[in-house]
């Protein structure tokens, strides 16, 4: 049996206010993507998310899909 879990992962909102749009660090994003596969979960599908934020910034993110054995 699988078990699945949804994740927004997006960077700080810092980045976004300082220079107007923040997008996704990739070493950050392969650490967060490593730790998860330590814990047997593996990606099935993401989705690249820019959402708008107090009307002026937008912000980066993606929205991941991750499956494994259920423990």
């Amino acid at each position: 049996m699988l078990e699945y879990k949804a994740i927004i992962y997006q960077e700080g909102i810092l980045g976004s206010l300082i220079l107007g749009q923040s997008k996704v660090d990739p070493v950050r994003f392969s650490a967060f993507l490593n730790v998860n596969a330590a814990e047997g979960w593996e990606v099935v599908t993401m989705e690249k998310d820019i959402r708008r934020m107090l009307l002026f910034w937008s912000r980066e993110g993606f929205i991941v899909i991750m499956k494994r054995e259920k423990r």
